[in-house]
């Protein structure tokens, strides 16, 4: 079993950053994947970014390349989603997905889900 909590979202205006971080406990050794998607009210879930464990090979949506970096900490079994120049249309629940699998998928074949983090962007 794993388990996953996020932290770091909050309100910040339009331009500024935020990091988010993940944290993950349990048999996290076998959990080679996280991703982090997002969901909107009245909207569909979206994938935002991946990372692979072992090789912190990473996969980024259309939308936020160029302003958003996934990164990890072994030690510490805890991923960060580092949000720059952030757009009222990032505006949405951000939540932490875990895999088993060896790859990163975008359409959230994913077995652990955290409660989510709220990120609100201002005009």
């Amino acid at each position: 079993q794993v388990q996953l909590v996020e932290s770091g979202g909050g309100l910040v205006q339009a331009g500024g950053s935020l990091r988010l971080s993940c944290a993950a406990s349990g048999r996290t050794f076998n959990i080679p994947i996280m991703a982090w998607f997002r969901q909107a009210p009245g909207k569909e879930r979206e994938f935002v970014s991946g990372i692979s464990w072992p090789d912190a090979s990473t996969r980024y949506a259309d939308s936020v390349k160029g302003r958003f970096t996934s990164s990890r900490d072994n030690a510490k079994n805890t991923v960060y989603l580092q949000m720059n120049s952030l757009k009222p249309e990032d505006t949405a629940g951000y939540y932490c997905a875990a895999r088993r699998a060896l790859t990163i998928t975008t359409g959230g074949e994913y077995d652990y889900w955290g409660q989510g983090t709220q990120v609100t962007v201002s005009s």
